[in-house]
């Protein structure tokens, strides 16, 4: 197969790679893009992730696309559900025929002679190797390793005679129906397995190290149902997407300002469902809301596991696993069939693509980004990375549309090249993601770009500054150097 030139490259077909192909379409029509995935399907994410009750944790009016409306009242949908919104926005917005399927992304180099990238990409199905260039790269990958979730290695794990499974490779057909099952974890995967796993399951025990903080969420919105009968489709969306913006937003801002009210309502939420029929010691975080991301409770589904005896909770340390279980650092022994490690992502930048500029590697950990959508030093690159205190979309829309301003504003001033630069003086200790205190953000350290320390440098997890600093602010401010 020959080199295939084109505007722009996409890597990854995901919620990000979707989203930017549409903005493509939208706001530069005359570009020709490519979207390079290595799955043979799109979606990404919900593609991959397959275990019992998979679903988002962000609200689908904010999670969904600004320019399709989410139709339908379901404020949390399930994985299926979103793969197909995802495809449904693909067709209809004509980029799906954009898709090249089976292709693993190796390297990528830009040249300064060429003003080029070259991508080299693995035919996963022949074994062969293609090239591709693109005057553009727009990185969509996500942040965490696909291949391989994070677990953790326990001792006597070779001893245990029942399955343990991690929930990114869930098996086609696991049968748990009158199973003991304990999932080790706290976080989102925990929190969305036990409610559904206990429905079959003999009985599944949550077993964590720590607690985070829940928050139980309708997976209906009755007001938008009753909206939607009566208001035109869009205005409904903007005024439910608004809504929860504004909710959203409320809820993390108060968390940063007043912590320990905050505190103190969460935990009156939690009290308030559970009905004296759990031990509070089990709910009650040694952290601050939102140093880590909030648990979101479908309906109220692992309250009402909890109450039924369907399911238990457990705060303690694994000793060792056993023949029949896991043996607790407190001496206690938990009986299992199956032992899923919800433990969590390795995280993973540019989908494991180790890019260079004139055959000079790029060490992220030694960069910033620029307006948290490009790399210093890198040019015509964009990197999307959407948001972790809210909606990932959110981020994904403004990321989208600046890299379209980019593309036009480049076309307009006849420049072949687009580098942002200057930053030397901006680059902190911190990563661009220590403000979320979880295990996978302190294990990649050593991978991540650094935090910048002022301006366009600095990476906030904050959608209304950057839907300014992305969508109005001028594109030429001096520190993307143009030639």
């Amino acid at each position: 197969m020959g080199e295939q030139h084109y505007d722009v490259l996409i890597i990854g077909a995901g919620v990000s790679g979707i989203g930017m192909a549409c903005h493509l379409k939208k706001s530069c029509p005359n570009k020709r893009f490519a979207i390079l995935e290595r799955r043979q399907s799109l979606g990404g994410t919900w593609d991959l992730f397959r275990y019992p009750g998979i679903r988002s944790d962000s609200d689908m009016f904010t999670f969904g696309y600004k320019f399709r409306p989410w139709s339908g009242g379901k404020v949390l949908a399930d994985g299926a559900s979103i793969k197909q919104y995802l495809a449904d926005t693909a067709r209809e917005k004509g980029v799906d025929n954009h898709i090249h399927y089976g292709l693993a992304v190796k390297t990528a180099n830009w040249s300064s002679a060429h003003k080029c990238w070259t991508l080299r990409a693995e035919n996963e199905q022949t074994g062969e190797t293609e090239t591709w260039t693109a005057d553009f790269l727009v990185s969509c990958t996500g942040y965490y390793n696909y291949d391989q979730g994070y677990k953790p290695d326990f001792p006597g794990e070779a001893d245990f005679k029942g399955q343990v499974v991690h929930p990114q490779h869930w098996p086609e057909n696991l049968d748990y129906t009158g199973k003991k099952v304990v999932v080790i974890g706290s976080g989102a995967t925990a929190i969305t397995l036990v409610p559904t796993m206990a429905e079959g399951a003999a009985h599944v025990t949550m077993l964590q190290r720590s607690p985070s903080y829940l928050m139980p969420l309708p997976s209906t919105d009755g007001v938008t149902l009753a909206m939607q009968k009566v208001l035109p489709a869009k205005l409904s969306y903007k005024l439910t997407r608004s809504r929860n913006l504004f909710i959203s937003r409320q809820l993390y801002k108060r968390s940063r300002k007043s912590p320990r009210a905050m505190r103190r309502f969460l935990l009156w939420v939690v009290k308030r469902e559970l009905k004296g029929k759990a031990d509070m010691r089990h709910f009650t975080p040694n952290y601050n809301p939102w140093d880590q991301r909030l648990c979101v409770v479908k309906d109220g589904d692992l309250f009402k596991a909890l109450k039924a005896g369907k399911a238990s909770i457990k705060t303690d340390h694994v000793d060792r696993f056993t023949e029949t279980g896991i043996l607790l650092k407190s001496g206690e022994a938990l009986a299992a069939d199956i032992i899923i490690p919800a433990t969590g992502l390795n995280l993973q930048m540019l989908g494991g693509i180790k890019p260079t500029v004139d055959g000079q590697d790029v060490e992220l950990k030694d960069r910033v980004l620029y307006k948290s959508v490009m790399v210093e030093g890198v040019p015509n690159a964009g990197v999307i990375i959407g948001y972790t205190n809210a909606s990932w979309t959110l981020k994904v829309d403004i990321a989208c549309e600046y890299l379209c301003r980019l593309l036009n504003h480049m076309d307009r001033a006849n420049c072949k090249m687009a580098v942002p630069s200057g930053a030397e003086n901006s680059r902190s200790e911190e990563t661009m993601m220590d403000s979320l205190g979880a295990g996978y953000v302190k294990r990649a350290a050593d991978q991540l770009p650094r935090q910048g320390t002022y301006g366009p440098w600095l990476t906030v997890q904050d959608y209304q500054r950057d839907t300014r600093v992305l969508c109005s602010d001028a594109v030429d401010d001096g520190y993307l150097k143009f030639s």
